[in-house]
């Protein structure tokens, strides 16, 4: 039996909470950049996304925000196109300066 998630798949209700629980910041900044992430894209959100996104979380406040705001660039096994894409959407939905 092959138990492989298609990474296409969409995101289903349990999963979607457990990544909003994941993405809870201590940097204000960041949980902005996150609650706006998900108020445009919860719905089409897909399970590729909210793996790349977990990876993400698992990153420093700062180095995360560095990343948001485009002072940095993804490094390491974060330079990959699926992380570049999913910065793009996050950054879409940067808060107003």
């Amino acid at each position: 039996m092959n138990t492989t998630v298609n990474p296409e798949a969409l995101l289903d209700e349990r999963g979607l909470s457990r990544l909003k629980w994941r993405c809870r910041r201590g940097l204000l900044e960041n949980d902005l950049f996150i609650e706006r992430f998900f108020v445009r894209h919860e719905s089409g959100l897909t399970v590729g996304q909210a793996e790349t996104l977990g990876d993400l979380m698992d990153l420093s406040d700062n180095d995360l925000l560095d990343l948001l705001l485009g002072r940095k660039l993804p490094q390491g096994e974060l330079n990959r196109d699926s992380v570049t894409q999913l910065l793009g959407l996050l950054r879409a939905a940067r808060p107003p300066v």
